[in-house]
């Protein structure tokens, strides 16, 4: 059985003369439900479009799918939407992982459970208006989607390594590949997590969090990977929001390759490898700082290891599962571009040629929007 997959993309609102963020979620998705293509019922989930915590920010997602050809569509497909409902209103759309700029102060989604977790984590709350990408991995049961999640979380760092995709915030640069991961583990429920052992000791661990009020409701359990609250599914939530959808595309066949080969290890009975937290939060921040640039805490020995011998040492570990889905060689090719090529790379790139953030909000909202017409090469 191939296990299906889908993507949620998170996409920032953008003012095609200042650059910056711009908080018209509502007035957009009015405008599309009344007179764009979203007044049609939609056939897929790509014909639709969400809101999320801010109103500069929109939602994205695809159908589950069991061939990546199908998943690359639903992406393209779904940038489609955005984009050209962004455009009818005057505005552009960018796949990044933060605001580069910045623009007015962050205005919530009018919406209870988003006013309630402004009102109870403040500032938290009020800079978390960052775009991530999740991928669902189906599982068959409960037991399996946690047995999952102990086995790959040392592996995730890597993921959020090749996605880095936010160097720049509030107008400077913030010397890391990925902000967006910093900002985000200031929520008290975000992050990676120890081994939980078993479905209860899942649901203990969560109702801890909950009981303290670290987490509003299960949706707010932000774990580097989880069970999803309607999906079943494991949902890896590490990874930025990739301007390319063919990287993107090669980290999800990643994750599900991570997924299943955990699940043949638990079934098998294969042992556990033990990690404190505190080698998480620091494999965690090292893929943060550096991405693919300099080195990353290998998972199998826990020590400094090249970027590059890192990746190839996850490509090595859930190769079985690539050759038999058919994607060996779109992550084979993706992983041969991404130390020198991948989103934090091209992001100070575009500052160098120019040395204006301008220049960088250009290219991305360029690279976005030239996706779904004229994919890159694989």
């Amino acid at each position: 059985m191939v296990r299906t997959v889908g993507v949620e993309e998170e996409l920032l609102l953008l003012d095609p003369t200042t650059r910056e963020v711009v908080a018209a979620a509502p007035a957009l998705l009015k405008e599309f439900r009344e007179h764009g293509a979203g007044r049609r019922p939609p056939r897929t989930s790509t014909d639709e479009l969400d809101h999320e915590l801010f109103r500069h920010q929109l939602e994205t997602r695809t159908d589950p799918a069991t061939d990546l050809d199908d998943v690359l569509d639903q992406v393209l497909a779904a940038r489609r939407t955005a984009v050209e409902a962004a455009r009818a209103v005057g505005l552009r759309i960018g796949a990044c992982g933060i605001v580069p700029l910045g623009g007015a102060r962050s205005v919530v989604t009018s919406n209870d459970r988003y006013r309630d977790m402004l009102q109870t984590y403040g500032e938290i709350a009020r800079t978390g208006g960052t775009c991530g990408m999740h991928v669902h991995t189906s599982i068959e049961s409960e037991e399996e989607g946690v047995a999952v999640i102990d086995r790959i979380t040392p592996w995730l760092p890597v993921l959020l390594a090749l996605s880095a995709n936010s160097p720049y915030v509030a107008g400077h640069d913030s010397g890391y590949a990925s902000w967006r991961a910093q900002v985000w583990t200031r929520w008290p429920s975000a992050g990676p997590t120890e081994q939980f052992g078993s479905v209860a000791g899942y649901r203990e661990a969560s109702r801890a969090l909950l009981d303290s009020g670290a987490a509003r409701d299960v949706g707010m359990l932000y774990f580097d990977a989880r069970l999803s609250v309607a999906h079943p599914t494991v949902e890896i939530r590490i990874c930025d929001v990739c301007t390319e959808p063919r990287l993107a595309a090669a980290i999800v066949a990643l994750a599900r390759g991570m997924v299943e080969c955990a699940a043949r290890d638990w079934r098998a009975g294969e042992p556990l490898p033990r990690w404190r937290a505190e080698a998480l939060r620091a494999a965690h921040w090292r893929a943060s700082r550096y991405g693919m640039a300099d080195t990353l805490v290998h998972p199998a020995t826990a020590r400094l290891a090249p970027a590059r011998e890192v990746l190839d040492a996850l490509v090595d570990r859930v190769r079985p599962a690539l050759e038999e889905t058919g994607d060996l060689e779109r992550v084979e090719a993706a992983v041969q571009r991404s130390v020198s090529d991948n989103g934090a790379t091209r992001q100070r790139a575009a500052f160098e040629r120019t040395g204006e953030l301008t220049a960088v909000v250009d290219d991305l909202v360029a690279r976005t929007e030239a996706s779904w017409q004229t994919p890159e090469p694989a």
